[in-house]
């Protein structure tokens, strides 16, 4: 299936690996122009390296979510290259695993800056252009925990909610402009950040990761845990022609872990 997005110009946040790294190179396999961005500048390069061995057209760029001051200068010279940004993936870093009482105010707000009013800015910024060519789509990749809140993850569940809310609103401001928004959430996908929750969990009860990762799998009907390829494939998907009637809504990617309906 030609997803229709060839030589578009996508925009992946955290895409020096994990999620954001399988993103971005679903998105390259068809044929997007991708702007990999992300806070480590070592990993960066080891991306974009990659990337650029297997043909892809791509432009690397340091970010930190944290600093809106950079938000317009980035986008200046992705749309000097590129022109404007078609596809744009808000995916940002997780905040330290912590219980929701007890947290000093100023870790609220870094947490909030870098995770919700970042993606906003940026949103903010890109928008114009996607109205101007009448398409865009907007996707927000959050956590389980909006649905199901994650224990020891307070921070987390409560600010990635407000994202849910926010994309929600956007999708019906944005819907006669050919924009799209949409919430994608993984449960338990093997990436880094999912390895260092499950040895935090075992320090904290006195067990085994092996134990703790068992016991979530477990948990999981497709008795395993997900692939970043298999994110990936959902994430490109929404971005693609054929999800031009997919708007406002939660895609969960977890293998039927979520237990709600």
């Amino acid at each position: 299936m030609d997803l229709g997005i060839r030589g578009k110009t996508a925009l992946v946040f955290g895409a020096a690996g994990g999620l954001g790294g399988a993103i971005a190179g679903a998105l390259a396999a068809e044929g997007a122009n991708l702007i990999i961005a992300d806070i480590n500048a070592d990993a960066l390069g080891v991306e974009f390296a990659k990337m650029e061995r297997s043909g892809a057209v791509a432009m690397p760029l340091v970010w930190d979510l944290a600093d809106l001051s950079v938000v317009d200068g980035h986008i200046k010279a992705i749309e000097d290259r590129f022109g404007a940004v078609d596809i744009l993936v808000n995916n940002t870093g997780g905040p330290p695993p912590t219980p929701a009482s007890g947290q000093a105010p100023e870790l609220w707000s870094k947490s909030f800056q870098s995770m919700v009013l970042s993606v906003i800015a940026i949103t903010d910024r890109v928008l114009p252009g996607m109205r101007q060519k009448k398409w865009g789509r907007i996707i927000t990749s959050t956590s389980s925990g909006v649905i199901s809140p994650i224990p020891n993850l307070g921070i987390s569940n409560a600010l990635r909610m407000s994202l849910v809310g926010w994309s929600k609103t956007l999708a019906r401001e944005v819907g006669l402009d050919g924009i799209t928004a949409n919430i994608v959430l993984p449960g338990r996908i093997a990436t880094a950040r999912i390895a260092f929750l499950d040895e935090q969990k075992a320090k904290r009860e006195g067990r085994s990761v092996e134990q703790v990762a068992a016991e979530s799998t477990a948990s999981i009907p497709l008795g395993r845990y997900g692939r970043p390829d298999e994110y990936g494939s959902v994430v490109t998907f929404l971005a693609s022609v054929q999800a031009g009637y997919l708007t406002g809504s939660v895609i969960r990617v977890d293998g039927g872990m979520i237990a709600s309906i």
